[in-house]
């Protein structure tokens, strides 16, 4: 549970003051080991921290703190000052005991209080200990390893409740979710696509891969890629049952093709991420696509909006549109929607190289763009995360090596700034300010030579 555990007060307030302000969180202050904040205004970056490996990141509830997977481990980083975000501590070499260990790839993990689940490794080619890791991390400077449990599966995405692990079990077959108790070690509960019908084993299991998880009270809701999206009933992680499935093709349909190829990579389909908001009456499914035949075929997928006030009957509100991109295979300029967040009538979204977004969905029937920021050139990110003051993103070298992983912070718009467009096309910059391509290139040096100093 990545961001759930906001106080229900600050939950509900509106962000009405200048560009920076942040509604869903305390504003930062001095804590005694970190500077003031200091939140410029306007549309360009804040500040940025190189960070190697930099994948998925979660904020803390106060705002104050980034936790990034980074491939061989995880990173802590300060971000109470946005204008300059530092390192705080690293850990790495998880389930190093094992005779496998330790993990490699970490991709994944999620928050809830001052406990931090990670989990690994992502993918099938990828060796090392494979399980979950747990974090005490109340102490920002010292996190502190209280929990590893080893499984038999690698796992691409996870969620946590700060007792049970929610984990994509994707080497295995019926690839299920699996529920792991973290105090006990044992896995108590899990459920496939071949618990609604077994009918769904016709079905190419490249075709449907649990991709994510995110629970959130008594519901998990899960990202089963071409076969879509699914609401589940996990009140009892042991009798986990089916409540409804909000989209994806049928199972004829999917039955029908024999080679997944270059259909699991383009559009229709591709459900990757999933998240609810605050009260779990909104829910967000992120499509991710490409163009894989590198013939027009395909292309980027965009963000689709739900309203699941009453869980058993999901109704689609509305879809915003990937940014555009000159070449829209896999390893050209991706724009395809990648993780984000539903946090204050907000969405906050990340979009590889199509860069970061952030939407005022009030009325998310028709949700209204008030930032975007990108630059293709030297940045791809992963994720996009509400923090205090500020907003933070992920920048990932995936797959392009060109790509500087580090993590970025911009400017909150406020509640009442201005609708923003694409206004840039092509792979250029989406700058919020008319700022000319120079002026961003002075700020790019100014970093440089702060680092080298």
């Amino acid at each position: 549970m990545r961001r759930r555990t906001l106080l229900q007060s600050l939950a509900g307030a509106s962000a009405t003051g200048a560009v920076g302000s942040a509604a869903a969180h305390p504003l930062p202050t001095d804590d005694g080991d970190s500077t003031p904040a200091s939140t410029p205004t306007g549309g360009e970056p804040l500040g940025s921290l190189d960070l190697s490996g930099a994948r998925e990141l979660v904020t803390s509830p106060d705002g104050h703190t980034a936790y990034v997977a980074t491939g061989d481990g995880i990173a802590l980083v300060d971000i109470v000052s946005p204008a300059s975000p530092r390192l705080l501590a690293e850990r790495t070499d998880l389930l190093a005991d094992s005779p496998d260990g330790p993990m490699e790839i970490v991709q994944d993990l999620a928050l809830v209080d001052d406990r931090l689940l990670v989990a690994g490794p992502a993918n099938p080619t990828e060796t090392g200990a494979h399980g979950v890791v747990v974090f005490d991390v109340s102490d920002r400077e010292n996190p502190a390893q209280v929990a590893a449990v080893e499984l038999d599966t690698r796992i691409h995405n996870c969620d946590f409740d700060g007792r049970y692990a929610y984990v994509t079990a994707n080497g295995r077959a019926a690839s299920p979710l699996a529920v792991v108790d973290t105090d006990t070690g044992d896995e108590v509960g899990s459920w496939s696509l071949l618990d609604a019908d077994e009918r769904w084993d016709a079905v190419h299991p490249a075709l449907r891969p649990l991709h994510d998880v995110w629970v959130q009270g008594e519901y998990a809701y899960l990202a089963y890629w071409d076969a879509g999206t699914w609401i589940l009933d996990v009140s009892d992680p042991a009798d986990i049952s089916l409540v409804s499935r909000v989209r994806g093709r049928s199972r004829d349909d999917l039955a029908g093709i024999e080679d997944p190829g270059v259909e699991r990579s383009e559009p229709p389909g591709n459900d990757h991420f999933v998240t609810v908001d605050e009260d779990a009456s909104l829910l967000g499914v992120g499509g991710e696509s490409w163009d894989a035949g590198d013939d027009g075929s395909g292309g980027p997928s965009g963000i689709e909006l739900f309203d699941i006030s009453d869980p058993e009957s999901p109704t689609s509100l509305a879809t915003i549109d990937p940014p555009s991109s000159s070449d829209q295979t896999y390893g050209g300029v991706m724009t395809t929607a990648h993780n984000f967040e539903l946090t204050d009538d907000r969405l906050y979204s990340a979009w590889y190289k199509g860069g970061v977004r952030v939407h005022d969905v009030r009325d998310p029937s028709q949700p209204r763009q008030i930032f975007r920021w990108r630059d293709a050139g030297t940045t791809s990110f992963w994720t996009a995360q509400r923090a205090a003051g500020c907003f933070v993103a992920s920048s990932a070298a995936i797959p392009d090596d060109d790509i500087s992983p580090g993590v970025y912070t911009f400017p909150d718009p406020a509640a009442d700034a201005p609708t923003s467009t694409d206004g840039a096309t092509g792979d250029g910059f989406g700058v919020a300010a008319a700022l000319a391509a120079i002026g961003l290139g002075a700020w790019r040096l100014g970093r440089r030579r702060e680092r080298e100093q």
